[in-house]
């Protein structure tokens, strides 16, 4: 929403139903809301399961309407609300909506053009489809979790890999994919989005370097896990990080003009050259993880400041929304309290809004209900029944 509390955004005129779940749906559906579109989040309205408070971030930017989906008038106010939306997503096991009478069938039956996204860690077939899953044992099934981490073993790097960068960010590809194809053909369709197919689809680049011979099917020995000197983390004085990654010679020999500057010339010339022989890469760790650790993390920030040598202080969570870069294009702002990102990216016609508080669960039933053209009698008696809770 903009300022003025008028739809902004370059989705504005979408019509989303969200079918509440955890991890990669309410992400896709938060991304959609708050660049635009119309987004309706179909909660249960008993309490939540322990996870649940891992969503106050993901939840904001949409109301809530509270709905027993286990209630025949339940699933039919859904289906009604379905009759007028573009798009559906839901996040559920394969064959769960199906039971319920909320499937694609049942949905496009109502809405042919409504484009149904579906989002599991399996996919919707395959020996696994029925399994129960998180990230790490999606992430783990396509290879990506065998990148992380040092030799050692794999490194959960939490739940980025298939929840959201495999899950549901390639929802959203799907969904507005079929949006757009269905401005030539008139039709929806189904859009089975698996985080198994998404992480699998992150690695492409690595998978082909694999092929090709340029990549060891081991970690902590390539060009991009840690292999290369500099293309690594160092500890400072204070115990902080920096992260180094000057590939390219000319950033190479920016990096060893100031990390090295207190060291002779010749000194610094021959680690120029030697940038790329395997030979020396031992004695270059061994240097930058000493020189790093004779100065603090923002000491080092601040002597390459303003170059070309790729380093950067690793920063926390608390820390990162200060950085004057990111403060500069605010990319943080404070939600409930909470500083929390804004949606990306940016559009320079259709900008979107910032994002609004979650809403409670049910909070806003009969206002969406009376907007969607039911009437107050309606309202009351669903109310009445069950099938629906306003908080």
């Amino acid at each position: 929403m903009s300022e003025n509390g008028t739809p902004s955004g370059p989705l504005t005129g979408i019509t989303v139903v969200e079918l509440a779940g955890i991890g990669p749906v309410p992400f896709a559906a938060m991304l959609l809301a708050e660049l635009g579109a119309d987004v309706v989040r179909i909660d249960r309205p008993e309490p939540g399961g322990p996870l649940s408070g891992a969503l106050s971030g993901l939840n904001r930017s949409r109301p809530s309407v509270a709905v027993d989906l286990k209630h025949t008038r339940g699933r039919e106010t859904v289906l009604r609300l379905v009759e007028d939306a573009d798009v559906l997503l839901e996040g559920w096991r394969p064959g769960v909506t199906e039971r319920l009478g909320l499937g694609p069938q049942d949905c496009l039956t109502r809405n042919p053009r409504l484009v149904y996204g579906r989002m599991t860690g399996w996919g919707q077939d395959g020996p696994w489809a029925q399994r129960a899953g998180h990230d790490i044992t999606y992430a783990a099934l396509t290879g990506a979790l065998h990148l992380v981490g040092p030799p050692e073993r794999p490194v959960v790097p939490a739940n980025l890999l298939a929840d959201f960068g495999g899950g549901g960010l390639y929802l959203l590809v799907g969904v507005l994919s079929a949006l757009l194809a269905r401005e030539r053909t008139g039709a929806g369709q189904v859009v089975d989005a698996a985080m198994v197919d998404g992480a699998s689809s992150l690695v492409t680049m690595i998978y082909a370097m694999f092929g090709a011979g340029l990549w060891r099917d081991e970690r902590g020995v390539n060009m991009l896990d840690g292999g290369l000197p500099f293309y690594d983390t160092y500890r400072c004085a204070d115990g902080a990080f920096v992260a180094v990654g000057p590939l390219e010679p000319p950033f190479y020999a920016a990096f060893v003009d100031l990390l090295l500057a207190e060291r002779p010339v010749v000194e610094r010339d021959r680690f120029r050259r030697q940038q790329w022989d395997p030979t020396t890469w031992t004695e270059q760790r061994q240097v930058f993880t000493e020189v790093f650790a004779t100065r603090s993390r923002d000491e080092w920030a601040a002597v390459f400041e303003g170059s070309d040598a790729c380093v950067a202080p690793v920063l926390s969570l608390a820390e990162a929304p200060r950085h004057p870069h990111l403060a500069a294009r605010r990319v943080f702002t404070e939600v409930d309290g909470v500083l929390q990102p804004r949606v990306a990216p940016r559009f320079s016609a259709t900008p979107a809004g910032d994002p609004v508080p979650q809403r409670s669960v049910g909070a806003d039933t009969t206002a969406v209900l009376r907007a969607c053209g039911f009437t107050e009698a309606e309202v009351a008696d669903l109310i009445g029944v069950g099938a629906v809770v306003q908080a």
